[in-house]
Protein backbone atom coordinates (compact mmCIF):
# COMPACT_ATOMS: atom_id res chain seq x y z
CA UNK A 1 0.00 0.00 0.00
CA UNK A 2 1.20 3.87 -0.99
CA UNK A 3 1.64 6.60 1.27
CA UNK A 4 -0.96 8.09 -1.22
CA UNK A 5 -3.50 5.94 -0.03
CA UNK A 6 -4.00 6.79 3.73
CA UNK A 7 -2.53 10.70 4.44
CA UNK A 8 -4.15 13.40 5.19
CA UNK A 9 -4.12 15.40 1.57
CA UNK A 10 -6.13 18.86 2.58
CA UNK A 11 -3.32 20.27 4.43
CA UNK A 12 -3.16 24.45 5.81
CA UNK A 13 0.27 25.72 5.68
CA UNK A 14 1.99 28.60 6.72
CA UNK A 15 4.80 30.47 5.31
CA UNK A 16 8.24 31.48 7.42
CA UNK A 17 6.91 34.75 8.08
CA UNK A 18 3.19 33.61 9.35
CA UNK A 19 3.36 34.71 13.52
CA UNK A 20 2.51 32.18 16.35
CA UNK A 21 -1.16 33.68 16.48
CA UNK A 22 -1.90 32.76 12.96
CA UNK A 23 -0.56 29.32 13.12
CA UNK A 24 -2.44 28.84 16.24
CA UNK A 25 -5.93 29.71 14.94
CA UNK A 26 -5.04 27.66 11.74
CA UNK A 27 -4.21 24.77 14.16
CA UNK A 28 -7.90 25.10 15.74
CA UNK A 29 -9.46 25.87 12.64
CA UNK A 30 -8.40 22.16 10.64
CA UNK A 31 -8.30 20.65 14.38
CA UNK A 32 -4.30 19.47 14.03
CA UNK A 33 -1.39 19.94 16.20
CA UNK A 34 1.12 20.31 13.14
CA UNK A 35 1.26 22.74 10.32
CA UNK A 36 3.91 22.96 7.84
CA UNK A 37 5.87 25.76 7.02
CA UNK A 38 6.13 26.10 3.26
CA UNK A 39 8.65 28.94 1.13
CA UNK A 40 8.18 28.91 -2.53
CA UNK A 41 6.57 25.50 -2.48
CA UNK A 42 9.20 23.92 -0.92
CA UNK A 43 8.63 22.25 2.84
CA UNK A 44 10.93 24.57 4.96
CA UNK A 45 9.79 23.55 8.12
CA UNK A 46 6.88 21.96 10.42
CA UNK A 47 5.24 23.80 13.41
CA UNK A 48 3.25 21.96 15.77
CA UNK A 49 1.50 22.57 19.19
CA UNK A 50 4.20 21.53 20.93
CA UNK A 51 6.65 24.09 19.73
CA UNK A 52 4.52 26.67 20.51
CA UNK A 53 4.40 25.44 24.20
CA UNK A 54 7.65 24.84 24.69
CA UNK A 55 9.43 27.46 22.44
CA UNK A 56 7.20 30.77 22.40
CA UNK A 57 5.31 30.44 25.91
CA UNK A 58 8.16 28.84 27.92
CA UNK A 59 10.66 31.43 26.18
CA UNK A 60 8.34 34.51 26.72
CA UNK A 61 7.98 35.13 23.27
CA UNK A 62 5.30 36.81 22.02
CA UNK A 63 1.90 35.88 19.74
CA UNK A 64 3.38 37.93 16.70
CA UNK A 65 6.33 35.85 16.77
CA UNK A 66 7.36 34.39 13.03
CA UNK A 67 6.88 30.93 12.61
CA UNK A 68 10.78 30.69 11.50
CA UNK A 69 12.19 31.50 14.80
CA UNK A 70 10.48 28.77 16.62
CA UNK A 71 9.67 25.61 13.92
CA UNK A 72 12.01 22.89 13.25
CA UNK A 73 13.71 23.18 10.35
CA UNK A 74 14.83 19.07 9.56
CA UNK A 75 11.38 18.10 8.16
CA UNK A 76 11.67 14.11 7.49
CA UNK A 77 9.76 13.48 4.27
CA UNK A 78 8.52 10.82 2.30
CA UNK A 79 7.15 10.60 -1.02
CA UNK A 80 3.15 9.72 -2.48
CA UNK A 81 4.52 6.37 -4.06
CA UNK A 82 6.66 4.86 -1.01
CA UNK A 83 5.57 1.77 0.79
CA UNK A 84 3.46 2.62 3.70
CA UNK A 85 5.45 -0.23 6.06
CA UNK A 86 8.40 2.06 4.99
CA UNK A 87 7.13 5.11 5.63
CA UNK A 88 6.14 3.68 8.93
CA UNK A 89 9.47 1.94 9.90
CA UNK A 90 11.39 5.49 9.09
CA UNK A 91 8.75 7.21 11.56
CA UNK A 92 10.42 4.31 13.92
CA UNK A 93 13.76 5.16 13.46
CA UNK A 94 13.59 8.91 13.64
CA UNK A 95 10.73 8.48 16.62
CA UNK A 96 8.44 11.00 15.23
CA UNK A 97 5.27 11.23 14.54
CA UNK A 98 4.43 12.60 11.35
CA UNK A 99 6.27 12.67 7.77
CA UNK A 100 5.79 15.53 4.83
CA UNK A 101 4.58 13.64 1.59
CA UNK A 102 6.00 15.12 -1.02
CA UNK A 103 5.05 14.87 -4.43
CA UNK A 104 7.32 14.19 -7.91
CA UNK A 105 8.81 18.06 -8.33
CA UNK A 106 9.68 17.80 -4.39
CA UNK A 107 6.50 19.90 -3.24
CA UNK A 108 4.01 19.25 -0.19
CA UNK A 109 1.86 16.85 -0.91
CA UNK A 110 0.16 15.98 2.31
CA UNK A 111 1.19 14.40 5.64
CA UNK A 112 1.33 11.15 6.89
CA UNK A 113 0.76 10.59 11.05
CA UNK A 114 0.72 7.29 12.78
CA UNK A 115 -3.08 7.48 13.41
CA UNK A 116 -3.40 7.66 9.57
CA UNK A 117 -1.43 4.34 9.45
CA UNK A 118 -3.41 2.83 12.03
CA UNK A 119 -6.73 4.18 11.22
CA UNK A 120 -6.47 3.46 7.39
CA UNK A 121 -3.58 0.99 6.94
CA UNK A 122 -4.25 -0.92 10.24
CA UNK A 123 -8.36 -1.32 9.39
CA UNK A 124 -7.40 -2.32 5.82
CA UNK A 125 -5.08 -5.03 7.19
CA UNK A 126 -7.64 -6.10 9.75
CA UNK A 127 -10.30 -6.54 7.19
CA UNK A 128 -7.75 -8.36 4.54
CA UNK A 129 -7.39 -10.43 7.65
CA UNK A 130 -10.87 -11.27 8.56
CA UNK A 131 -11.60 -11.53 4.94
CA UNK A 132 -9.44 -14.91 4.46
CA UNK A 133 -10.38 -15.92 7.80
CA UNK A 134 -13.63 -16.46 6.66
CA UNK A 135 -13.06 -17.97 3.25
CA UNK A 136 -14.49 -21.50 2.85
CA UNK A 137 -12.26 -23.63 4.15
CA UNK A 138 -12.81 -26.98 5.41
CA UNK A 139 -13.45 -27.17 8.75
CA UNK A 140 -10.73 -27.23 11.18
CA UNK A 141 -11.20 -27.35 14.79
Amino acid sequence: MNVSEVMTAQVATATPRSTIAEVARTMVQVESGVVPVVDDGKVVGMITDRDIVIRVVAEGLGLDTPVAKVMTDEVETCREDDNVADAAAKMGSKQIRRLAVLNDQGKLAGIISLGDIAIDYGAKKVGQTLEEISESTPAAH
